[in-house]
């Protein structure tokens, strides 16, 4: 049964991340203290120094030895099940759509684990049993951010080979040269460099790549050998990666008061991405782990964390490649604000 003081505690670890937004958002909107150039810099500030350290620090800190394989069983499965039920949607469906397969994708499967996983469900499930968000963050960072990436590359590089426009500056870095060789190769093996040349070029330029391969190399010998971080570097990470979940909710209350309406897709589009994101994607999540052999509390941490609000990266994907970003913005935007009762919902219900 779960008592006053485990909501107590949630409470305590989730509302100063929402104090931290609204304070954000007040800036902009009411008191206008700052103006777009400025949340411009806190932003950049944010993604280029913050997040990349927060995603180091969790990574660093967590045990690639102990790690619960039936979670990351069941986090693969959820997710290859879902694309590939999107993919025979796309392949057979006459209005399946590469675009509304990634912005479904992304949706379903790609919770905002880092900034609010990491707490919440420390404070739900203490110290041990929490620490799955972690490895959650392991396999977001190095595995599915990059396989968006690949989605999003393929997506680019089919527009240009049918010689539409694209708003993927980039595609203009060696495209021009692969292009001319079209007539001399198949479209797939044209596609297929493309794709490879692009996303090599973006993960090399994204501070998140570096921090999450440093953070589990890092991780892989301090383990193994017992191996300490000296102070010196240790203080230098954590005086920033401390406050990475502060700058990270406060980026997003800057983002919010930026908008000129907070719901930018229409209700319709909002409420179906409420129903992928807390319906769907937790009920994909618990049908993977229930056939993987995950139980007990490391079930309900799994299903919980599912059931967290969007992703804040897969939206700088979308904006970036332009692929239903008012969407994915919205479910950011309207998932934060509605995140918090219905976690703690399935937190209450799966602890009767």
């Amino acid at each position: 049964m779960i008592s006053w003081r485990d909501l107590y505690n949630v409470m305590s670890a989730v509302v100063p991340l929402y104090v931290a937004m609204i304070l954000a958002y007040g800036s902009v909107k009411w008191w206008g203290i700052l103006t777009p150039q400025q949340c411009g810099g806190i932003n950049r500030f944010v993604s280029i120094f913050a997040v990349p350290l927060l995603s180091f620090q969790f990574i660093a800190a967590n045990n690639p030895y102990t790690m619960n394989f039936r979670f990351i069983a069941a986090d693969v499965v959820s997710k290859l099940a879902v694309l590939l039920v999107l993919a025979i949607w796309v392949r057979f469906w006459r209005n399946g759509k590469l675009e509304w397969l990634i912005t479904i994708f992304v949706l379903t499967t790609i919770p905002n684990t880092l900034v609010m996983g990491t707490p919440l469900l420390a404070a739900m499930y203490g110290a041990g049993p929490g620490d799955l968000t972690v490895q959650a963050v392991v396999l977001q960072c190095i595995i599915w951010y990059t396989l968006l990436l690949i989605l999003y590359e393929y997506r680019a590089a089919q527009i240009l080979i049918r010689g539409q426009s694209t708003s993927t500056a980039e595609l203009t870095p060696k495209v021009e040269d692969l292009k001319a060789k079209g007539s001399s190769m198949p479209p797939q093996t044209v596609m297929f460099k493309l794709i490879s040349v692009m996303t090599f070029r973006k993960l090399i330029r994204n501070p998140n790549t570096y921090s999450s391969l440093i953070g589990l190399v890092w991780s892989l010998i301090s383990y193994r050998w017992n191996f300490q971080m000296p102070l010196l570097l240790h203080n230098s990470v954590h005086i920033l990666s401390d406050a990475g979940l502060g700058m990270a909710m406060f980026s997003l209350g800057l983002f919010m008061g930026l908008q000129e309406r907070l719901i930018v897709c229409g209700w319709p589009r909002a409420i179906y991405g409420m129903v992928l994101r807390f319906l769907f994607g937790p009920g994909a999540f618990a049908a993977a782990s229930y056939l993987v052999g995950l139980r007990g509390v490391s079930l309900n941490v799994a299903i919980v964390q599912a059931a967290l609000p969007q992703g804040i990266v897969p939206f700088v994907f979308a904006k970036e490649y332009n692929v239903h970003p008012d969407i994915l913005s919205t479910a950011v935007i309207f998932g934060i604000l509605v995140a918090l009762p219905i976690t703690l919902v399935y937190y209450i219900l799966l602890g009767l």
